[in-house]
């Protein structure tokens, strides 16, 4: 072949530090747009981001010359200096360590975009951490309780 054609998307979510409700409605208004402008700048797209006071929800379409954890790492370090020089009082921002990417199929996602902007509306009923164990369990991702949540 004269030229290589992927389609690879991933569902990334990540947390605050401690899973600290530090996100406020205004904070997120600027940041989901500051985080897709950090895609865009780095060559790859953020076709969603969404989230809550305390986590966020990427749906990311990457090219094949950039890895899931580069694409992750630049999403959140980016974010995190933006919001703390952004936002005194949060200063200094952080987010938790790990994440999890889930690769989806382009026939999910439409309900993958309609996930990620439900997100207020679906934690009126749900934790972030039941939520990412549900995301674990259907992924059939193994993992160990003890080291869960840092």
């Amino acid at each position: 072949m004269a030229h290589t054609y992927a389609s690879l998307l991933f569902h990334c979510v990540f947390s605050t530090k401690e899973r600290l409700h530090l996100l406020s409605r205004d904070v997120r208004e600027r940041l989901w747009p500051f985080m897709g402008g950090i895609a865009r700048n780095n060559g790859f797209k953020a076709l969603a981001v969404g989230g809550t006071e305390d986590h966020a929800h990427v749906l990311l379409s990457l090219p094949t010359t950039m890895p899931v954890a580069k694409a992750v790492q630049l999403i959140k370090g980016g974010s995190s200096k933006w919001l703390s020089a952004t936002f005194p009082k949060l200063d200094p921002f952080e987010w938790q360590e790990g994440y999890g990417a889930f690769s989806i199929s382009v026939s999910h996602v439409k309900d993958t975009l309609a996930y990620i902007g439900r997100q207020e509306e679906h934690h009126r009923h749900r934790t972030f951490q039941e939520e990412y164990l549900q995301f674990l369990e259907r992924h059939g991702v193994e993992y160990d309780k003890a080291h869960l949540w840092g």
